[in-house]
């Protein structure tokens, strides 16, 4: 195996797609994927689908919102608009398999960054390179935020809410995001009476920010859920406990009771362990970046995918990440010399974010 001039962790839309990038530029980059490539995708519940629509309208300069690379479209080749995982995985590999991605199956243990020199230690031996790209997906490391929280079933691990609505006629879902409210409707289709459980309420939040209220398509199937199996509370869970043959989830509002194992939807964790001390944190616990996504200790780390943020712009939708491919492929290829000029298509089809400060959501109506 030749060298490759950039590592990059992570076989999902991040990984991909800045492999893509990089490929423009005439950059070598080797994927580190620890299964296959799309494998989050491929463990999402059956029934879940993306919350963003796709279509094919890259004629017009408005690339596939769920697209990761120019004049591709996951509407074009699954035809779906809102695929399932899946679906989506399909996507991402026939993205790999068209534009040549190399891809090692491995796992990225340790890395450590000496002399310039990025090294991952994985279980096929060591990899080294002069700039690492992480690009780990948040879906394999679910949150455990309180006391208990491993008791409960995380969503990540549901498989089937199909199966899941066959073992009990009731339940009790903590956290009412998308993941939460995604669960509660999957449930009360398939007659569950469900009860969700969040301090925040984003069920009732409009501040225009999709990364903070409910997806319109979200919204939309609230509207057309079954009356009365759907019941939302306001308050936080601060523990949850084993009592008699049931579960006790003690919230700032008393207590709450149920015979049937809690569904955890609380967010996700970053999966940057294996990084050590090479990212700095904010007061939030959210890495620091430079204005090109870049590690402000390690030079040459880079960050991609739904963990980047700046200021107070999370970037967890594959079109926000995406649009800051361009400008890590960039920052590599001058700093190798070469011609950055091949990345202008992704300002073509609307792919680019050159200002991450300019992010702000503001609707007129």
């Amino acid at each position: 195996m030749q060298r490759p001039e950039v590592l990059i962790v992570g076989g999902g839309p991040a990984g991909i797609g800045v492999a893509v990038a990089l490929l423009q530029v005439g950059v070598r980059p080797l994927v580190l994927e620890a299964r296959r490539v799309g494998a989050s995708f491929l463990r999402w519940p059956r029934e879940t689908r993306l919350l963003t629509p796709s279509f094919t309208a890259n004629g017009f300069g408005l690339a596939d919102l769920n697209a990761i690379a120019p004049r591709t479209s996951p509407a074009y080749t699954l035809g779906e608009e809102h695929p399932s995982g899946r679906a989506y995985a399909r996507y991402l590999q026939a993205v790999a398999a068209h534009f040549t991605v190399p891809v090692l199956r491995a796992r990225a243990k340790r890395v450590v960054y000496r002399e310039g020199l990025f090294r991952v230690d994985t279980g096929r031996g060591t990899l080294e390179a002069p700039f690492l790209v992480w690009a780990v997906g948040e879906f394999s490391f679910p949150r455990y935020p309180f006391p208990g929280a491993f008791l409960a079933l995380p969503y990540t691990r549901v498989g089937s809410f199909a199966r899941l609505a066959r073992e009990a006629p009731e339940r009790v879902v903590i956290g009412g995001y998308e993941s939460g409210v995604d669960a509660a409707l999957h449930l009360a289709e398939r007659g569950v009476r469900v009860l969700v459980l969040d301090p925040e309420a984003p069920w009732e939040r409009r501040t225009g920010e999709p990364s903070r209220d409910l997806s319109p398509h979200t919204l939309d199937r609230l509207r057309r859920a079954p009356r009365g199996r759907i019941r939302f509370r306001r308050t936080k869970v601060l523990a949850l406990q084993l009592k008699g043959e049931g579960y006790a989830l003690l919230t700032e509002g008393g207590e709450v009771r149920t015979p049937h194992r809690p569904l955890l939807a609380t967010g996700f964790g970053d999966g940057l362990e294996p990084l050590g001390g090479l990212l700095a944190r904010g007061p939030e616990g959210h890495p620091l970046l430079t204005l090109e996504d870049e590690s402000t200790l390690a030079p040459g780390l880079f960050l991609a995918g739904p963990k980047v943020r700046h200021g107070g712009s999370p970037f967890c939708f594959i079109y926000k990440f995406r649009a800051r491919f361009p400008i890590v492929a960039r920052a590599i290829a001058r700093r190798l010399g070469r011609d950055e000029g091949p990345l202008e298509v992704y300002r073509e089809e609307g792919m680019w974010l050159e200002d991450p400060a300019c992010c702000e959501v503001r609707c007129a109506c």
